[in-house]
């Protein structure tokens, strides 16, 4: 998420409007701006906030006029007042957005602000997801101070470790401390979801106290588990040769209807690979395990391409550096042998689910514990 301040020439100083895709971050930041923004020798009085559903589109025109009506009524009692125009809806690529009753309503809006909001009226305008195509947005974003509020952009090339970093610094601002494999458990189970990310580190502050350190156990127990972290705990508990948790995430994946055959291809086969290629990298080349998976990445952009040409890519054809240096760090709990037969039990799980060839849990089961647990 990216939270910046418009620029501040020739803006209306009692003129403010808070946006962007991160609804949430919106939400978050328009609320503490109306509470600096409101009178507060003005009571109940210095603050009237102006919201509806907006599921219409005269909805969506009251919602206008009533802002409209708010800014040229005087406080009753004297003094400032905040009008808080809250949630606006129709500023999105919507019905209600492209109604021309609704934009007619809103060039009124326009024409009273760029006049100048009457003395002691502010004016507080918040618009998650908008289209930023729309001249009300552009002319608004010219008059007020504005504060935007994105989603994270990686880009064309954003890795896992960019997502980590985000989640990492997002904790930071918060002033949250959290043990980096905690952050990358927490990052799998919330993805770029910043609402979610602050209701989850609100929970987890609670639960272990202010100022100590999140653990990985803590995010495990306390997180609610999706599918994408299901199969990154599947993974890393293999990595980590813990049996007692590959048993119970794949019972979790299970309980959660996910496919035997998705969980091997998903989760099973690309780590027991990962493992395999790291192993046969750091014994041919003498590489020493990393003590960070992103510590690994100087190592590998040492060899030559001819020497990396099999590794496995990311969609942008770049090398996953982030999943071989996690395998890197764990190899020294396995044998280059052990590997090689853990490899080809995969394909020999494989075939038996395909063909129907006894239970899919008995047959995962099996291979978890002949990779983890004992020698294939």
């Amino acid at each position: 998420m990216a939270t910046r301040k418009a620029s501040a020439a020739a803006k209306n100083p009692n003129l403010h409007f808070v946006t962007g895709s991160d609804e949430a971050e919106v939400r978050i930041k328009a609320k503490g701006l109306a509470a600096e923004l409101a009178p507060i020798d003005a009571g109940e009085f210095g603050l009237e906030i102006i919201e509806a559903p907006a599921d219409s589109v005269d909805c969506s025109v009251d919602m206008v006029e009533s802002t409209l009506q708010a800014v040229l009524t005087l406080p009753f009692f004297g003094g400032g007042k905040l009008v808080w125009m809250k949630g606006v809806t129709f500023l999105k690529d919507s019905v209600q957005g492209r109604s021309e009753f609704v934009q007619a309503a809103l060039e009124k809006l326009l024409k009273v602000l760029e006049e100048g909001l009457p003395e002691g009226i502010t004016l507080l305008v918040s618009a998650p997801e908008p289209d930023k195509r729309k001249s009300f947005y552009k002319s608004l974003c010219s008059l007020a101070n504005t504060t935007l509020c994105d989603k994270p952009d990686f880009g064309f090339n954003g890795t896992e470790d960019d997502l980590i970093d985000w989640v990492i610094r997002r904790c930071r601002e918060r002033c949250v401390k959290i043990d980096e494999q905690a952050a990358v458990v927490l990052t799998t189970r919330v993805g770029a979801n910043t609402g979610q990310l602050d209701a989850e580190l609100a929970k987890l502050v609670t639960s272990s106290g202010e100022g100590i350190v999140i653990s990985e156990q803590l995010v495990r127990d306390l997180v609610p588990f999706t599918r994408s972290g299901g199969i990154f705990d599947l993974s890393n508990a293999i990595n980590k040769r813990n049996l007692p948790l590959c048993l119970d995430t794949l019972a979790q994946l299970r309980r959660q209807g996910e496919n035997a055959i998705g969980i091997l291809l998903a989760a099973i086969v690309p780590t027991v690979r990962n493992l395999l290629i790291a192993k046969d990298l750091m014994e041919r080349h003498r590489l020493k395990p990393p003590a960070q998976a992103n510590y690994f990445t100087s190592e590998l952009n040492r060899l030559s391409s001819k020497q990396t040409a099999h590794l496995p890519r990311k969609k942008d054809g770049s090398i996953n550096y982030y999943s071989i240096g996690l395998a890197a760090m764990n190899s020294r709990l396995f044998e280059r042998e052990h590997l090689v037969c853990a490899f080809l039990a995969c394909r020999d799980t494989n075939q038996k689910l395909l063909s129907g060839y006894g239970s899919e849990e008995t047959l995962l089961t099996q291979l978890l514990v002949r990779i983890v647990a004992n020698s294939p």
